[in-house]
């Protein structure tokens, strides 16, 4: 069997995988306001797509013909990537148009600066003079300027073109002249609500751009002569990877400062634009972009950016959105006056979004005062813009605590951020370390060092998602909090590693990428793979990001002719091909898109009954399993083993949310048939929200 029948294309999956995004749009039991803002779910993973993804496709075809080597397969997948891009793209379109009109049903009308009543005219000038002119410096195209210096990645722009005619003949053209004016979407929203005019039910949003449009002559005349004037959006994207410098004498911190420079740079890898620009004005812009025949070009619609959708306003009724489901208690934490007093009882377990982050952020808060507390250690991978977390460090230094972060500098598009917060924490004492410049820190951790009856006592975390409040809101992600000694021992080592990576430390308990994570997962395996051939029962069930790395696949293959049953929960790209007669029979994938981003990583083996499992910052894609360091953490309390597989198993009897992953990447729903309506996410809050009532009535009659 050949490898293109054995594995799907990691670019093609992923593309499937925001295919999902999409049906989230168009599924018309999705409350209409979260439909527009899945639109700009979309449109942000089709941008990063282009920026990582595409432009490797693009950098090793050009590599391979540079090199004389063979280029088709790069090539022939480019132009599948293509294909498939342009069907998303038209699906988008559509679902577009459909979502506007249902708007207007409901009275919630998106205008352009041709729709404008008088009163609107009016109050947009206003508008346009009081806050809006002074965030435009148009860029005038000349011969000389270099667009490819300056124009910034993913952003909105105007192409504006200027003709002066003839008196005499309107024809014949005595000046034409162009211009670039950028959407200043980082300084104001890019939809304003119109006030009410005449009816308060009717409810008017304009885009940014329209009102730019309509204000064009207050940005150009005075400057330049011209009777006629056009404005035309266009969106570029650039390859996002970036080469470090390798002269020793510069720091990480100075390297990574230069790559991004590096990235603002970067060639472009697609270009959008609205189909109705002129001619002249489109093969101009071409020219300018270094745009070639390899790169993504889509004519389009009048607006480009439309991930601004993902904060798309509600103006009407609340039924237009999802409920809210505030985030839960737990009662675990909440029986005692300190973190540090519940985590002795037992080890605790808390699902972000539907319980609350502030936990974590009150342990790191109560950290940073207690005088019992000597020392802190934290890896940061992704963090919020304001966050406490980072803050409570800063506080914990100034109270004389030993403050350790690892901050990862290369963080993909949060690189200048934790750069910031590098220098921030070291100004104010913190220790900061930048880890490993051949690998990645990935994993979540934290350490608190704590003098307890004479002696130092060690309370971790252990997390599959990051340190940052506003994404906890929205992606699902387990973290352990434990006082387990050897466990916390070796989290430890894993700091010290870290900094010391020459150095041998031994791991019992977690499982450490690059150290040992693939020697560890095929043992895993391996193990189920004897249990089936002894006619013993023998199961898998994973639930990862991605599963893309060739290895693990082709263990999965083998446990599965062997008899080994796999069930699989893969949010994102998936290489296996699940059902192949002979082959993958025994594997079974689902894939669950819905409110919240599916994020954790978990791992259960059924390891003769004992159902080993674990909770991971790793996907199962070589990067994570070879290339960075992440932390796979056993959970060994059997409440908090139960509990997690149940949660696990009401993703798979969703009968809502739940595609079936195919070879064909149709991405088909699980069919219901008699079964009832379950949604896991919804019946995932429930469940723990019934769990931790019934813990306050355990402890009520205890």
């Amino acid at each position: 069997m050949s490898d293109e029948k054995l594995f799907l294309e990691k670019e093609l999956s992923w593309l499937s995988f925001n295919e999902r995004v999409l049906q989230e749009a168009q599924d018309k039991s999705v409350p209409l306001i979260e439909r527009m803002r899945f639109l700009g779910i979309f449109s942000s993973n089709q941008d990063e797509f282009f920026k990582v993804r595409v432009a490797d496709v693009k950098r090793r075809m050009l590599l391979s013909r540079y090199n004389n080597d063979d280029h088709q397969g790069a090539k022939h997948l480019l132009s599948k990537i293509q294909s498939k891009t342009a069907q998303l793209d038209s699906a988008f379109d559509e679902t577009y148009r459909e979502l506007i009109i249902a708007l207007v049903r409901r009275n919630i009308f998106l205008i352009n600066e041709t729709q404008l009543s008088l009163f609107h005219q009016k109050w947009l000038n206003q508008y346009f003079q009081n806050k809006i002119l002074r965030h435009i410096t148009p860029i005038i195209i000349t011969k000389e300027i270099n667009l490819i210096d300056f124009l910034k990645d993913d952003h909105t722009y105007l192409a504006v073109r200027m003709a002066d005619h003839d008196s005499e003949n309107e024809n014949a053209l005595i000046n034409l002249r162009y211009a670039l004016v950028e959407i200043p979407t980082d300084d104001l929203p890019r939809f304003v609500g119109l006030p009410p005019e005449g009816s308060r039910k009717k409810k008017s949003l304009i885009i940014l751009d329209n009102i730019i449009r309509f204000s064009l002559n207050d940005i150009f005349s005075g400057f330049f002569k011209y009777d006629e004037i056009c404005a035309h959006s266009i969106k570029m994207t650039r390859d996002a990877e970036y080469d470090l410098t390798d002269e020793v004498d510069l720091s990480l911190l100075e390297a990574m400062s230069e790559g991004l420079k590096q990235r603002l740079t970067a060639e472009p890898v697609r270009f959008v634009y609205d189909e109705q620009m002129p001619q002249d004005l489109l093969e101009l812009l071409k020219e300018k972009l270094h745009i070639s025949s390899y790169d993504h070009i889509r004519g389009g619609g009048r607006y480009h950016s439309f991930r601004d959708l993902m904060s798309f306003p509600n103006l009407g009724r609340k039924y237009l959105e999802h409920p809210k489901l505030p985030a839960l208690n737990s009662n675990q934490f909440d029986r005692y006056n300190t973190a540090f007093e519940a985590i002795s009882q037992q080890d605790v377990l808390l699902y972000y979004p539907y319980q609350k982050f502030s936990y974590l952020s009150e342990l790191v808060r109560q950290a940073s005062f207690d005088p019992a507390v000597q020392g802190i250690k934290i890896n940061i991978y992704r963090v919020a813009t304001n966050s406490r977390i980072m803050h409570s460090l800063i506080e914990a230094a100034h109270n004389g605590k030993r403050v350790t972060v690892v901050v990862e500098l290369r963080a993909r598009f949060d690189e200048q951020a934790n750069i910031e917060w590098a220098q921030q924490l070291t100004e104010a004492g913190v220790r900061v370390v930048f880890g490993l410049p051949s690998l990645k820190i990935h994993s979540k951790l934290l350490l608190v060092q704590r003098i307890e009856e004479g002696q130092l006592r060690y309370y971790a975390h252990i997390g599959t998602g990051n340190f940052h409040e506003k994404t906890a809101k929205i992606y699902t992600d387990f973290a352990l909090f434990t006082k387990n000694q050897e466990i916390s021992e070796e989290v430890n080592n894993v700091f010290k590693f870290i900094e010391r990576p020459y150095r041998r430390y031994k791991f019992n308990h977690l499982i450490i990428s690059p150290i040992e994570s693939r020697r560890r997962l095929y043992s895993l395996i391996d193990n189920e793979i004897r249990q089936a051939n002894a006619n013993q029962p023998a199961a898998i069930t994973v639930k990862v990001n991605n599963l893309v790395d060739v290895g693990l696949i082709n263990r999965l293959y083998a446990a599965s002719k062997a008899g080994v049953q796999i069930r699989m929960i893969v949010r994102g790209m998936c290489s296996l091909i699940p059902e192949i007669p002979g082959l993958s029979d025994n594997i079974s994938i689902i894939s669950i898109v819905d409110r919240f981003l599916e994020h954790p990583r978990v791992f259960i083996f059924h390891s003769s009954g004992e159902n080993k499992t674990y909770i991971s910052s790793a996907d199962w894609m070589t990067r994570n399993i070879d290339q960075r360091i992440e932390v796979g953490c056993p959970i060994y309390d059997p409440e908090l083993k139960r509990y997690i597989h149940e949660l696990i198993e009401l993703q798979f009897i969703d009968t809502t949310k739940a595609r079936i992953m195919d070879k064909n990447q149709s991405n088909q729903y699980v069919q219901r048939g008699n079964r009832r309506k379950i949604r896991s996410q919804i019946a995932t809050y429930e469940y723990i929200k019934l769990h931790e009532q019934q813990l306050r009535l355990k402890k009520l009659n205890e």
